[in-house]
């Protein structure tokens, strides 16, 4: 049975220090880089909630949960927000290292930010969305056990897919 935990002082390096493989590097974002992003979403209008994946004591991954990512591309002039991302949830991030894969956290991980996201943190929203690479066949499955489904929409080259909450 996995926990989310909320990423502290106490614990931020355990999880910054969190791998994928080599082969999955362009796949997700390193954790040091989401959770920088996380705290300069701080007074956008966009709220992120950073969280560490642990089985017990032992950190076996990363998951960050965003609200009105869309404000975030306002600062980026190359990039235009998915219409999904104005005002409903993303699963922003999910990784879990590479020595704990293939043992069912990423989808117990999901599991828990779906319950966490329809504690409704941001107030209510229709859709909860996430983007994956295309060639990432693995995320794509997870998702769609989920009942994700692509909207067509990109974010950058990423694929796009949506749950009504």
């Amino acid at each position: 049975m996995i926990r989310l935990e909320k990423i502290t002082p106490a614990n931020v390096w355990d999880i910054i220090n969190l791998k994928v493989a080599k082969e999955q590097k362009t796949f997700v974002a390193s954790n040091k880089g989401s959770i920088i992003a996380a705290y300069a979403a701080i007074g956008t209008g966009c709220v992120a909630f950073p969280f560490g994946i642990y089985d017990d004591k032992k950190p076996v991954g990363f998951l960050m949960i965003g609200y009105n990512e869309a404000v975030l591309y306002d600062y980026d002039d190359d990039f235009k927000a998915p219409e999904i991302a104005k005002n409903n949830y993303s699963l922003w991030r999910l990784m879990i290292d590479k020595k704990y894969q293939k043992r069912g956290y990423g989808k117990q991980a999901v599991k828990l930010a779906l319950d966490f996201i329809r504690t409704w943190p941001c107030g209510k929203a229709e859709y909860c969305f996430l983007s994956y690479e295309p060639e990432n066949e693995v995320a794509a499955k997870l998702y769609h056990s989920f009942g994700f489904t692509e909207n067509g929409e990109k974010d950058g080259d990423e694929t796009v897919a949506v749950l009504k909450l």
